[in-house]
């Protein structure tokens, strides 16, 4: 049963995060068709796949999104300072987040 319901679950997450990037690309075309033509004499508006590779770009060329750069850092140097007994404890916890089984969730009901 747990493993059926993390599989559920990184479907759901990875789901969501294919239609926040068709979204993210969306936007990126909807910004640029609505300042560059007007800021710029000779801007063009751009499709949604010259968007999406604008915000490849961008990604590539900034370091952009989350996980990378001062983020990771942070939580990579966190996760230094914990004792071992945190780190565990953090560690469980995190395995547990995703998918819960129905008796450990009964028994923190209880």
């Amino acid at each position: 049963m747990g493993m059926n319901c993390c599989k559920s679950s990184c479907w759901k997450i990875g789901l969501l995060v294919v239609v926040g990037v068709a979204a993210l690309g969306w936007v990126v075309m909807a910004l640029w068709n609505w300042l560059i033509p007007a800021l710029f004499a000779g801007g063009k508006e751009i499709g949604y796949l010259q968007a999406m590779g604008l915000l490849l770009l961008s990604k590539i060329l900034f370091g952009g999104f989350r996980g990378h750069g001062c983020h990771g850092r942070w939580y990579r140097h966190r996760l230094e300072q914990m004792t071992p007994e945190e780190r565990e404890k953090f560690q469980t916890g995190m395995r547990g987040w995703c998918c819960k089984r129905k008796d450990e969730a009964a028994e923190t009901k209880e």
